[in-house]
């Protein structure tokens, strides 16, 4: 048994558009079905909180495609506030983002 740290492979700089897609449709696939259990359930008092998780995941879906339009365009992993590349790992947890975050802190 060893006591040496396990090595690892260093991260690459960027995302390969092959792994953006991949997240992105699992991102995407997440989203649709949770709109399809939200949709199952029947007309409660809860409604209006139904309503709202709707409206929230409507917009994650737009933005997820929003980001296969840059990949198209060959922008995605560009901060759309100071062009400058998203980290790898910033798009790892959020495939569809489009700021770095300092200018996400700064457009919120």
């Amino acid at each position: 048994m060893s006591l040496d740290p396990p090595r690892t492979e260093p991260r690459p700089a960027r995302l390969t558009v092959h792994e953006a897609r991949q997240r992105l449709e699992q991102a995407r696939n997440a989203r649709l079905t949770q709109l399809q259990a939200l949709g199952g359930t029947g007309q409660t008092a809860d409604d209006h909180l139904m309503s709202a998780q709707r409206e929230a995941i409507g917009r994650v879906l737009a933005e997820i495609d929003e980001a296969f339009a840059r990949i198209a365009a060959g922008t995605y992993g560009t901060c759309l506030g100071c062009a400058k590349p998203v980290p790898a790992e910033r798009l790892e947890i959020l495939p569809y983002t489009r700021f770095c975050v300092g200018c996400q802190r700064r457009s919120a």
